[in-house]
């Protein structure tokens, strides 16, 4: 009570010229000293090369040369290259099929785990286990073995009659799928996610709706999933950004060819290529700034579409 009252007092004498709340309590620059590692790394690991990436954006560079200043001829080449449109489609194609079936998949678990099973705590660590390994380069090449000629899947489907299947991974219509299946398969962050909120929902809102006769469909769509809808933007926005950073699956599964036929050739995966393959530092940059321009235009539709379906408390 008595530093509370103290500060009023301070406050008051300020109104009337008298002493300085700063000069009672002068700033504390031991804080700044403990701040100084983190203002450090995001100015040398952060902005400048952020800063740096947009001047190359404009500049003809090979990585052993110094920048030569091009203008806009690194765009004007992005978007006349029939390769670059070819990734930015694979990538699209990605976005708009693995991400809402990873969602779906996960927003079913959990609500079957929010039902109260026994060992809920191991099924969870089990089902959210995919997510730590799924961005592993292991985990991509199993993928290869997986759906090779020789692999689990033909293997399986070989027990029904069915032989001479193809590879899948190596097959232009089919690659595509099995890194799709790879990212669905990823489903335990947003399901833990899911699951979080599905544990803040009223009980009594269940109750309620039973008694008046709603059934578990009905209970779901009137009640589960508008409650759960701000909890599906926060996922969906997050998944939307990491599935177009993906890069490490595409380049493992393809053996960072991209291919066959560049069915799998990520727009992540052309960018590097032309960075450390082809040595051409300032059309990279270029392509990563646009990458950067397709997510925020991505996200601020995401934003503004969310008024029309998802709903807050108030």
């Amino acid at each position: 009570m008595s530093s509370i009252s103290e500060l009023r007092t301070i406050a008051l004498s300020r109104k009337k010229g008298g002493p300085r709340l700063k000069e009672k309590y002068p700033d504390n620059k031991a804080a700044l000293v403990f701040l100084l590692p983190w203002i450090l790394g995001i100015l040398g690991l952060t902005i400048g090369p952020i800063v740096a990436s947009l001047y190359l954006a404009f500049t003809d560079y090979n990585l052993l040369q110094p920048p030569v200043w091009s203008g806009l001829e690194n765009f004007q080449k992005m978007f006349a290259d029939p390769r670059f449109w070819n990734s930015f489609r694979v990538t699209i194609t990605y976005v708009v099929v693995s991400v809402p079936l990873q969602l779906a998949l996960a927003l079913a678990l959990a609500v079957l785990l929010d039902k109260g099973m026994k060992g809920l705590p191991f099924y969870r660590s089990v089902f959210y286990l995919p997510s730590l390994l799924g961005g592993s380069v292991a985990v991509a090449i199993l993928w290869r073995q997986v759906f090779g000629k020789e692999g689990l899947v033909n293997a399986f489907l070989g027990m029904f009659g069915l032989h001479d299947l193809p590879g899948w991974i190596g097959h232009p219509d089919y690659a595509l799928g099995t890194i799709i299946i790879l990212h669905v398969w990823t489903f335990g962050s947003p399901m833990v996610i899911f699951l979080a909120g599905l544990r803040q929902i009223p009980d009594m809102y269940y109750e309620a709706a039973s008694i008046d006769g709603a059934g578990k469909v009905r209970q779901f769509f009137s009640i589960t999933f508008p409650l759960l809808t701000p909890v599906i933007f926060f996922n969906l926005v997050l998944q939307i950004i990491f599935a177009f950073q993906s890069f490490t699956q595409a380049y493992v599964v393809s053996g960072g060819t991209g291919g066959p036929g560049d069915s799998t050739m990520f727009f992540t995966l052309l960018l590097y290529k032309e960075a450390f393959t082809e040595l051409d530092m300032g059309y990279a940059s270029a392509m990563a700034w646009f990458l950067v321009v397709v997510i925020g235009a991505f996200t601020a539709f995401n934003f503004w579409l969310s008024k029309f379906w998802v709903h807050y408390d108030d």
